[in-house]
């Protein structure tokens, strides 16, 4: 991994596009239920959140290792918010 920095600029970006999908999706579909595509936003907002305190957290005896998990974690929710988006 190259930098702290660029950590966080992953996060944000990925889970900005997920949650940026689910707005499109809502304007091609103007008349289906939103809740389902809110749920992902709300998701993708806390997930946002989780990452970032983890990042920030300076109580970590191997940063490297720590640093690894927490991209390891941002690829799997990813992967699982995509999931849902892709069902809506």
């Amino acid at each position: 991994m190259a930098s702290i920095k660029n950590l966080k600029k992953d996060i944000n970006y990925v889970l900005g596009d997920i949650i940026e999908e689910c707005y499109s999706w809502e304007m091609l579909n103007p008349k289906a239920d939103k809740k389902a595509s809110e749920a992902i936003i709300d998701e993708a907002i806390l997930v946002f959140d989780e990452l970032v305190a983890k990042i920030n957290n300076k109580k970590v005896d191997n940063y490297k290792t720590h640093f690894k998990s927490i991209n390891k974690e941002l690829e799997e929710k990813a992967s699982m918010l995509i999931e849902k988006v892709n069902n809506l």
